[in-house]
C-alpha cells in the first residue's frame, strides 16, 4: 500500500541514553497539540501528516495486545488487525503512539470509510505509528522526540503497521505538498520535546486544512429514514451551546443507525442554554420557540465529527455535513476550535 508521505525519511537518533524503569507498561493520557493557524518553521520542528482517524495507543506485554482511545476504552476487538500487527511488534513490552486509519489503495485516508469499514471494499484499517512511549521496561517519555522515534522502524519492520514518517523540507513546502494530497493537516513536533502525557504545551501544534470539529448532540429532529437532523454544540464552561443544525452528510442507514442509538438517551430537556433563537438565520441556523417541540432532545453523550464552512458572526455553522461518531472523545472536552 502506497504511502502519500513515502518521499519522506525518519527522524535520526539523537544517541541520547534511554531512561531505565522496571515499570510494565500501562495506558498514558496521549499528549495532545495545539490548533494553530501558522506552521513555526526551522530546524528545531518536525513535520507529519495530521492523519484523519482515531487516536490510539497499542499496548504490549508479552503475548498480551490491548488497543485504547485516547480516553482509554477498549478497542482491541474492534479493530482485530491492528491488534494481530502489535503483537508481531519487535519487543518483549511496549507502548505505541499512533493513529486509526482506513485507507484506500494509494494510501489516502477517509474517516467515513473508519466509520463504516465493513460497507467499505475499498479501504483497509492501518495503524500509522508516530511515538513509542515504553520500551522493554525502558520509560521514553523524558527522552527527545527523535530520540524516541529512532526506535519505531526496528520496532515496526514486518509486523503490518506503518510509520508515520517525518515529512522533509520547510512549513511552506510541507503544506503544499499536503495541501495537494488532499490531506487534513500538517502536525509540527520540537525536535526535543518530551513526551508530556494529556498536555498541550505548545511543544506539538497542529493545522487544519479544512474546517472540522467534534460536536456535542443535543438533539435531533425525526425524518422518514430515521434522523433528518442532528442539533450540535459546544461547551463553555459548563454550558452548552448551540452551533447549528446538521443535515447533510447521512445516508439511509447511517440516519437509521443514528436514530437507533439516540434513543436511549431521549430526554424532556433542552440541554442547550441558548435556545430558543429569536429568528432563524440566513443559513437556517437558528431554532425558533415554535420549532422546539418538533424536536426530540436527547441527553449530551455522544459526540461527531462535522465539516463545515466556517462559522458565522452569530456563531453558527455554515454548510455543515456530518462526517462520523466520535467514540474516542468525551462530550465535557468539546470546545469552539480557533
Amino acid at each position: 500500500m502506497a504511502n502519500p508521505a513515502s518521499r519522506l525519511t525518519p527522524a535520526k537518533s539523537s544517541g541520547v541514553p534511554r531512561a531505565q524503569s522496571n515499570r510494565s507498561p500501562a495506558f498514558i493520557e496521549p499528549m495532545a497539540a495545539k490548533i494553530v493557524q501558522e506552521l513555526p518553521d526551522g530546524d528545531r520542528w518536525l513535520y507529519e501528516v495530521k492523519w484523519d482517524g482515531y487516536r490510539a495507543l497499542l499496548l504490549k506485554q508479552g503475548t498480551r495486545i490491548q488497543v485504547r482511545s485516547r480516553n482509554n476504552k477498549d478497542l482491541t476487538t474492534a479493530y482485530p488487525t491492528v491488534a494481530t500487527a502489535a503483537a508481531r511488534l519487535h519487543a518483549d513490552s511496549a507502548v505505541v503512539d499512533g493513529e486509526i486509519v482506513a485507507v484506500d489503495g494509494s494510501g489516502r485516508p477517509s474517516f467515513q470509510a473508519l466509520q463504516h469499514r465493513r460497507a467499505q471494499s475499498d479501504y483497509r484499517i492501518a495503524f500509522y505509528a508516530f511515538d513509542v512511549l515504553h520500551l522493554d521496561g525502558d520509560d521514553l517519555t523524558r527522552l527527545p522526540l527523535e530520540e524516541r522515534r529512532s526506535h519505531l522502524p526496528k520496532l515496526l519492520a514486518g509486523t503490518g503497521l506503518l510509520l508515520s514518517d517525518a515529512l522533509p523540507g520547510t512549513a511552506a513546502r510541507v503544506l503544499d505538498a499536503v495541501s495537494r494530497l488532499g490531506l487534513e493537516g500538517v502536525v509540527a513536533k520540537r525536535k526535543d520535546s518530551r513526551y508530556e502525557s494529556g498536555e498541550r504545551s505548545g511543544a506539538w501544534l497542529k493545522l487544519k486544512l479544512d474546517r472540522q470539529q467534534e460536536f456535542v448532540v443535543g438533539g435531533y429532529r425525526q425524518g422518514s429514514h430515521g434522523v433528518d437532523a442532528l442539533l450540535v454544540g459546544v461547551y463553555d464552561g459548563k454550558d452548552l451551546h448551540f452551533a447549528g443544525k446538521v443535515r447533510a452528510g447521512m445516508n439511509p442507514p447511517v440516519r437509521r443507525v443514528l436514530v437507533d442509538g439516540l434513543k436511549p438517551l431521549h430526554t424532556s430537556r433542552c440541554p442547550f442554554v441558548d435556545l430558543p433563537t429569536t429568528h432563524v438565520g440566513r443559513w437556517g441556523s437558528g431554532v425558533t420557540a415554535e420549532e422546539m417541540a418538533e424536536l426530540q432532545w436527547v441527553k449530551p453523550k455522544l459526540v461527531v465529527q462535522v465539516r463545515f464552512v466556517e462559522w458565522t458572526s452569530e456563531g453558527m455553522l455554515r454548510h455543515s455535513a456530518f462526517l462520523g461518531i466520535r467514540a474516542d472523545k468525551s462530550p465535557a472536552t468539546v470546545r469552539r476550535e480557533t
